[in-house]
């Protein structure tokens, strides 16, 4: 009798858990994954950088206090992206507007992101000392508006 409950018991939970599997949503691949991760680390980019570039632009005030917190997130956002390119990522224009010049011409690429880590590194160095939009605010944050614009002219589709 015991033996027919243990079976029972453990037919329940078999079945459970094979209803429970079923049910569940495909676990998104890879490619998508990633894909997905590199379009919320950009949109982070964009929003953390809009303030420094509209103070870049005399279009907003330099508030230091706020310019330090988003320079010091688009330093470290930029550490996540050098890391978003897999090469499992290169998914077609469906999926992503990364076009296939970056894994074709990956040392040039990579150069960018390098230069990108650098920049938004030295912007926030920057931002850490000023306290006005001098000549250094300046040029730190127009390396940094340089690096997207020409990233974004070769290895992004419009």
């Amino acid at each position: 009798m015991l033996k027919k409950s243990v079976l029972l018991v453990a037919a329940t939970a078999g079945f459970a858990v094979l209803a429970v599997a079923q049910t569940a949503p495909p676990a998104p691949s890879p490619a998508k994954r990633a894909v997905d991760e590199r379009k919320a680390i950009y949109t982070l980019v964009a929003a953390n950088f809009r303030p420094l570039g509209e103070t870049l632009q005399g279009r907003a005030p330099y508030n230091a206090t706020e310019l330090r917190k988003r320079a010091a997130r688009l330093a470290f956002l930029s550490e996540l992206a050098s890391d978003s390119y897999p090469d499992v990522s290169n998914a077609g224009p469906d999926a992503t507007r990364a076009k296939a010049a970056i894994w074709s011409s990956r040392a040039e690429f990579d150069t960018r992101l390098a230069d990108f880590v650098k920049h938004t590194q030295a912007l926030s160095d920057v931002v850490a000392k000023e306290s006005a939009a001098n000549d250094a605010f300046k040029a730190a944050a127009g390396a940094v508006a340089q690096d997207c614009k020409g990233c974004h002219e070769k290895f992004r589709e419009k």
